[in-house]
């Protein structure tokens, strides 16, 4: 492999590439693998970048990382090993009280809105806590993993809910849920309905603006010690879509804001070991930049935490099949759900359990097909 030189102070990343379904009968050392799951690969994609400019990207087959690293000046070297190291380090699993979350395979989230205005299924439980509780009963039932409960809608120019409000159409909900053993997690930004939601028994935080909202929610987390979940998002303001900038490279600008959150919640006494990331598909991104991600959702394993991919009844399923209106978007959020697990995420968030559970189950016996054909 031959680079142009490259300065110092310039920006690697790495994603893994040329995917195979098994290292059985390939030469030692020509692949690696993705964590502590059954994707195998036998390249990186580096990308080289200072600024907005693009500096240079090239395919390193695994067999030759080293020798190819070993002429990069020593910040870039040291960078591409600490994420080759990341992306094959094994992910621990989550320890919810009694409940454990493993990430040897793909894991489902069900999506609980307790909101009259979410863009595809705002007023189905609210009002009713009894019912919410029930549909989250079905879903840990069909194989949830966790149920993620939310009580503000965050599609584009919702209107800003108070706290008191979404406290009082989450906890209800949680304290069912969490009295029957069922894993919950609280979908919010705000510190006060965080806190109310651990209380009635949720065990992970899944903030859409990475704990960047509400000054008090790195704090209540790293209290909590709790499990938390940081979503990429442009703008940790009351709209989180709001992007005039927009991006230079989207796969590379997400990773970056992710990575910078990471440090962020380490600083602050979050051990790494808790987090999970989400690229955040379709919060203040077009159509072309959620296809960048979808694609390039590899790269997020180099930040070497669990990555939670939500895709589930989303805009671009509309965009890509003549308008489809949400409802109507199960065909499309499957898809993205075994293309997420294809590309070594962690966790799939979606609105269908039972489907996209069978679907995952079909992806994990294909890929232990693969690893044991001789």
């Amino acid at each position: 492999m031959s680079l142009p030189p490259l300065p110092a102070d310039a920006r690697l990343y790495l994603k893994p590439a040329w995917f195979v379904p098994s290292p059985i009968g390939l030469p030692d050392g020509s692949a690696a693998r993705m964590g502590n799951g059954l994707i195998w690969f036998q390249a990186y994609e580096l990308t080289v970048r200072r600024g907005r400019d693009r500096l240079a990207r090239q395919i390193v087959p695994a067999a030759g990382f080293e020798e190819a690293v070993a002429a990069l000046p020593d910040p870039l070297a040291r960078r591409a090993r600490a994420q080759a190291a990341n992306i094959s380090a094994p992910r621990p699993p989550l320890g919810l009280g009694e409940r454990t979350i493993r990430f040897d395979a793909p894991q489902v989230m069900g999506i609980l809105n307790i909101t009259p205005d979410s863009f595809s299924d705002g007023g189905k439980h609210a009002g009713d806590p009894q019912a919410a509780a029930d549909a989250g009963f079905a879903m840990a039932a069909a194989g949830a993993a966790l149920v993620d409960v939310g009580g503000e809608s965050t599609r584009p120019r919702a209107p800003k809910v108070w706290e008191g409000d979404e406290i009082a159409r989450v906890v209800p909900v949680i304290e069912r849920l969490a009295a029957a053993g069922v894993a919950v997690s609280i979908d919010t930004r705000k510190a006060a309905v965080m806190e109310a939601a651990l209380a009635a028994g949720a065990k992970v935080i899944n903030d859409v603006s990475a704990l960047a909202h509400d000054p008090r929610a790195m704090d209540v987390a790293a209290q909590a010690d709790c499990p938390v979940i940081l979503m990429h998002a442009p703008s940790a303001g009351d709209d989180p879509h709001d992007n005039p900038a927009g991006y230079a490279d989207v796969v590379a600008d997400v990773f970056d804001m992710l990575e910078a959150r990471i440090a962020a919640c380490v600083e602050a006494g979050i051990a790494r070991d808790r987090i999970m990331v989400d690229p955040g598909l379709g919060f203040g991104k077009s159509l072309a930049d959620n296809l960048a991600l979808v694609n390039g959702l590899a790269l997020f394993q180099a930040l070497g935490v669990p990555v939670l991919f939500a895709g589930s009844r989303k805009r671009l399923i509309g965009a890509l099949s003549n308008e489809a209106p949400a409802p109507q978007r199960l065909g499309g959020s499957i898809a993205l759900a075994y293309q997420a697990a294809q590309q070594g995420a962690q966790m799939v968030r979606v609105h269908d359990v039972p489907e996209s559970v069978q679907a995952l189950h079909l992806w994990r016996g294909l890929a232990d097909a693969g690893l044991s054909a001789v």
